[in-house]
């Protein structure tokens, strides 16, 4: 019986060398793709929001994130006071979506 050995053929270990760095290289800029599509445009957004929430002040017109569209009476460091319709209703600054209208400037709509 005859035993027949195999062999690598010559450039094997250079090919797999060429494809892991390859893998590497693609993981990389998949890495940095995933930073720009994802993370970089909410961490933008979160900074908008909190400069949002810093610059509420009493006579502002608002919406909160369920819906409730009202004026702010009171500003506390975490909480603000707000009026919609007959109620007066006292929220965390966090529920705060937008502001629709800034207290002395008149609505365009």
């Amino acid at each position: 019986m005859q035993t027949v050995l195999a062999q690598a053929p010559a450039g094997t270990m250079e090919n797999q060398a060429a494809k892991t760095a390859n893998l590497v290289l693609m993981m990389v800029v998949m890495g940095v793709m995933f930073y720009f599509v994802l993370i970089r445009p909410q961490q933008k957004k979160a900074k908008e929001h909190a400069a949002l929430l810093k610059n509420v002040k009493p006579g502002d017109r608002i919406l909160t994130s369920s819906g409730i569209v009202g004026i702010v009476l009171t500003v506390k460091e975490k909480t603000l006071t707000l009026r919609s319709a007959d109620t007066k209703l006292e929220i965390t600054k966090a529920a705060i979506a937008e502001i629709t209208e800034r207290s002395g400037e008149t609505s365009e709509a």
